[in-house]
């Protein structure tokens, strides 16, 4: 790779890998193959987890929406639990790309999972797919009983676009008053459509993995419309929303090399001042979606700091 104007930031650990992933630039002409490469993800065959997949009702007029229910074989109580929503720039991935991820919390915190599939931009655009989140936990809160989950104990999780719908989930759910949210974990969380279209980034963000330009290319899919204008909702881009007060306690986390730094930094500060308790993370030398280089002791930091923060919102 050639030097470039953020390269000599990058954690050494981390450079490796931007030698080896293929470098792309999302837009309607690379959806279908950028969906390909991550279409399929091997799951163990036996590490103690109960898998099972399930449809569940979705939105009103809406088709059922298909979960991946996480639950250790060993545990017969009643547990907190967490919905988890896959990242992808709202166009593309699965739940199965969060396999390893709730899996982990699942066994080390022993809670439940729902990890959710919801629909995609561009085919999908907005209101889908936060309204097929809010599906899933309105149904985790309805069938408490029978999954053996504690209401009071419901977290939100989420990475990247899956921390954009996990922030806007805690502002639906703040809204409709119907499910109570005990924690929100945005981990490098997309909630500006203004980033890279009407604000730049700082000089040193953005240049890897997520650029400006697939940024564009993912909100204008979600929004059907291009980003940055007028009238944007909330519940589509957080941090267009205007009150913050009331939400559950939130940990944000991201590197300092990532495109949405600064809008997450900006989101800490803003919930911070609403009263909101909130834990930031910026992990310098990190670009976005790092955790990808498992073994960088970055990644095992960053892993360990979301755990622990789960860990103290479950009691």
């Amino acid at each position: 790779m050639t030097t470039s104007r953020s390269h000599h930031l990058v954690d050494p650990e981390l450079a490796a890998a931007l030698e080896e992933f293929p470098s792309f630039e999302m837009n309607a002409e690379t959806l279908a193959m950028v969906r390909s490469m991550f279409g399929s993800v091997d799951t163990p065959a036996d590490d103690g987890i109960a898998r099972s997949e399930l449809w569940i009702p979705g939105p009103a007029g809406a088709p059922p929406v298909r979960v991946l229910l996480y639950r250790r074989q060993d545990s017969g109580d009643t547990l907190p639990a967490v919905l988890n929503i896959h990242g992808g720039g709202y166009v593309i991935g699965t739940p199965e790309m969060e396999d390893a991820n709730s899996s982990a919390m699942c066994a080390q915190l022993g809670c439940v999972v729902v990890s959710v599939d919801y629909r995609l931009a561009p085919e999908h655009a907005f209101p889908a797919a936060i309204e097929d989140c809010y599906a899933a936990l309105l149904w985790m809160h309805a069938q408490a009983a029978e999954l053996r989950l504690d209401r009071s104990r419901i977290a939100v999780v989420g990475g990247s676009a899956g921390g954009g719908l996990a922030a806007a989930l805690a502002l639906l759910a703040r809204d409709r008053g119907e499910v109570p949210l005990c924690f929100q974990q945005l981990i490098f969380p997309m909630i500006d459509d203004r980033t890279g279209s009407t604000s730049e980034p700082h000089p040193y963000a953005g240049e890897f993995m997520w650029t400006p330009a697939s940024n564009r290319y993912g909100w204008e899919s979600l929004l059907g419309a291009a980003p940055g204008g007028a009238n944007v909702s909330p519940y589509a881009a957080a941090a267009r929303a205007e009150n913050l007060a009331g939400l559950p306690p939130a940990f944000i986390s991201v590197g300092a090399l990532d495109l949405f730094v600064d809008e997450n930094l900006e989101y800490a500060r803003r919930l911070i001042h609403a009263g909101v308790p909130t834990e930031l993370h910026v992990y310098p030398g990190a670009y976005h979606g790092f955790q990808m280089t498992a073994q960088a002791q970055v990644t095992r930091a960053s892993n360990s700091d979301a755990m622990q923060a789960l860990r103290r919102a479950f009691g």
